[in-house]
């Protein structure tokens, strides 16, 4: 996605360890309009998947699995980081490692809000290694539920993530696809 590309060579900057803060537009502040327009591009990339809920993991791929959930008139279910004291037992749970916090997370889904007659469409910010989709994969497999497909706002096609994925036959869409941050620059695949 053109627009995507543009916006990232505009306001993303690159940090040490290959990270891409993309921090004014898609994960704290949020641009709205600009996130509109990624729902209706996932929206529009998934439009035949018979999709009922859209799933993601909190807090980065909340803003684009909301719009996309929006254009879809699909359902958003986030899976917890964090325990709460209203989400306590019945849980489907899977382990996720954060590489840019380097942490270790515990994620969970309410059961009563999947099931197997679901088909979902996992929408997140960013793919690198593939460990927040793999969690979340983990879930919708313990839930017998079918995954239609996965929707990436930004692939840091150089790591694995996306490799692991289609090796598993799941079809993956991602909006900007990056080749490289080497020396500061973000330079992008070209299809």
């Amino acid at each position: 996605m053109k627009a995507l590309e543009e916006k990232i060579r505009q306001e993303g900057q690159v940090l040490s360890g290959d990270v891409l803060k993309v921090d004014q537009f898609l994960n704290h502040q949020i641009d709205t309009d600009f996130l509109f327009s990624l729902g209706q591009e996932f929206a529009q990339l998934f439009q035949d998947e018979k999709i009922t809920k859209i799933l993601t993991v909190e807090s980065s791929g909340i803003a684009p699995a909301v719009m996309t959930g929006l254009q879809l008139h699909v359902p958003v279910i986030f899976a917890r980081k964090h325990q709460s004291l209203t989400l306590t037992d019945d849980l489907y749970e899977a382990s996720v490692y954060s590489f840019t916090k380097q942490t270790k997370n515990q994620i969970t889904v309410s059961r009563k809000y999947i099931d197997s007659e679901d088909r979902v469409l996992i929408i997140d910010d960013f793919l690198a290694n593939g460990q927040a989709v793999f969690g979340l994969l983990d879930i919708a497999e313990q839930a017998n539920i079918e995954v239609a497909g996965v929707g990436i706002v930004i692939e840091k096609s150089f790591q694995p993530g996306a490799a692991k994925i289609k090796e598993k036959g799941i079809h993956l869409e991602s909006l900007a696809r990056i080749k490289s941050l080497e020396g500061g620059k973000v330079e992008f695949m070209t299809d």
